[in-house]
C-alpha cells in the first residue's frame, strides 16, 4: 500500500532469510518502495505493481475523511490485484506469496502470506465504528493462509492495542519485531549532540515535516544534524542550513552506520521507525503525522510510558522538545543474537509445508 516506505523497510529481513534458505525471490513494488528494495537487492528482479494511489490531506482535520472518501478506490484497487496476481502467475509460477497489506494479493490454489501490524484499525471515529473494523479486517485476513502479526505476542510489545485487539485472526501468527537493520553488527561510537531526522511517509506531509525543521535550525545551534529526506529519486534541496548533512534516502546498511552514531533521532512515530528505533536502542523526538490516528496512537501510548518524548507537528520547538527527548530512556531491544527469530521460524513453518506438495 502508499503508506510510505515502512512497509517496504520491514520486508527486508524477511527477504534476506529467504534468500539464505537458497529462495528464489521476485520483488512487486512500484515507485520509491521499488527503489529504496533496489539499492539493498540489486540482485533481484522487481515487477513492478501498481499502489493503491491514496492521496492524503495537508491538515489533520480531514485526514480520516479523505481516506474515508477514497475506500470505493482501494476496494477497486485490490480487485485489480487480484487479477494482476492472477496474470503474472502464469509467467512466474510462483510457490508462494509473501505482501505487506496487499490484501488482494491472494488467487486460488496459491498460498499467500500477509502480513500487518494493525489488526485494529483506529478510525478516530468511537468504539463502536472501531469494532465494526475490527471484525470486518479479520474476516478478510482469515481469507489468507497466514497472517504474520509483526510485533512480540507478550512482552516488549509496541503496537499496543493495534497488534494486540480484543479479537484477533483465526491464521494469526506473532512473528516480533521486523527491522531493517542489525542490532548484532558492532556499534560505532555514539557522538554527543549528533541529531539524526529520518523523514518518512507520503507527501504532503513528509516535506511539511521537512520544512518544519530545516526552517528552525540556526547557525548556532546546539546540536548537528543529519537529514535523511526519505524521498528516494528526489534531489537534495536547494538551500539548506549551514552545516546539515542531507541525504534523499539511504539502503539499511549506510542508515545503520548513522542511527550507531546519533544522540538522537527525530521521526514519524510510523511503526517501521519505532521498529527500528527499537533495534538500535535509541532515544527519540517522534512527531506523528497530523491526523494519522495510528501514529497519534502510538506516539501517545509510548510517550505515556515514558519511553519517548512527542510533541505535535504544529507545536514543534525544536532545541527545547530536543531537551526533552533526550532525558526519556528509549525502549530497549535486547534480542541477544535472537534478531527475527520468530520471523525466521514463520518461514521455515510454511516453507516446509510447502516441500510437502
Amino acid at each position: 500500500m502508499d503508506w510510505g516506505l515502512g512497509h517496504a523497510t520491514r520486508c527486508i529481513p524477511i527477504i534476506r532469510y529467504l534468500l539464505e534458505k537458497q529462495c528464489e525471490v521476485t520483488v512487486a513494488a512500484e515507485g520509491a518502495a521499488a527503489l529504496l528494495l533496489r539499492s539493498n537487492f540489486p540482485e533481484l528482479s522487481i515487477v513492478p505493481i501498481e499502489g493503491y494511489k491514496i492521496r492524503y490531506s495537508r491538515s489533520a482535520g480531514t485526514f480520516a475523511f479523505k481516506i474515508l472518501m477514497q475506500v470505493p478506490k482501494i476496494f477497486k484497487a485490490i480487485q485489480n490485484e487480484k487479477k494482476w496476481l492472477a496474470k503474472v502467475q502464469q509467467q512466474y509460477k510462483f510457490d508462494l506469496v509473501i505482501s505487506d497489506n496487499r490484501y488482494g494479493l491472494k488467487i486460488e490454489g496459491l498460498p499467500s502470506v500477509i502480513m500487518t501490524h494493525q489488526l485494529q484499525i483506529k478510525s478516530g471515529a468511537g468504539a463502536v465504528i472501531d469494532g465494526l473494523l475490527l471484525n470486518l479486517h479479520c474476516q478478510i485476513l482469515e481469507q489468507f493462509d497466514q497472517c504474520w502479526v509483526v510485533d512480540h505476542q507478550h512482552e516488549n510489545s509496541i503496537g499496543g492495542e493495534l497488534s494486540h485487539p480484543q479479537k484477533i485472526p483465526s491464521n494469526a501468527r506473532y512473528i516480533g519485531l521486523l527491522s531493517q537493520l542489525d542490532a548484532d553488527i558492532t556499534r560505532s561510537t555514539v557522538k554527543e549532540g549528533k541529531v539524526l531526522v529520518l523523514l518518512s511517509g507520503p507527501e504532503p506531509q513528509r516535506g511539511l515535516l521537512e520544512y518544519e525543521i530545516l526552517s528552525r535550525i540556526t547557525s548556532n545551534s546546539l546540536y548537528r544534524y543529519t537529514v535523511v529526506g526519505g524521498n528516494p529519486g528526489e534531489s537534495v534541496p536547494d538551500v539548506l542550513p549551514l552545516g546539515i548533512d542531507y541525504y534523499t534516502h539511504l539502503n539499511a546498511f549506510q542508515l545503520q552506520e548513522l542511527m550507531h552514531s546519533a544522540d538522537l533521532v527525530i521521526c514519524r512515530s510510523g511503526y517501521s521507525t519505532l521498529m527500528d528505533l527499537v533495534v538500535m536502542e535509541k532515544k527519540a523526538l517522534l512527531i506523528p503525522t497530523p491526523g494519522q490516528s495510528e501514529q497519534e496512537y502510538l506516539a501517545a501510548n509510548l510517550s505515556k510510558q515514558g519511553l519517548f518524548f512527542s510533541t505535535k507537528q504544529a507545536s514543534l520547538d525544536l532545541e527545547s522538545d530536543i531537551s526533552e527527548a533526550l532525558k526519556r530512556p528509549g525502549f530497549a531491544e535486547a534480542s541477544g543474537g535472537l534478531q527475527h527469530q520468530k520471523m525466521k521460524e514463520a518461514v521455515d513453518e510454511i516453507l516446509g509445508k510447502l516441500q510437502k506438495f
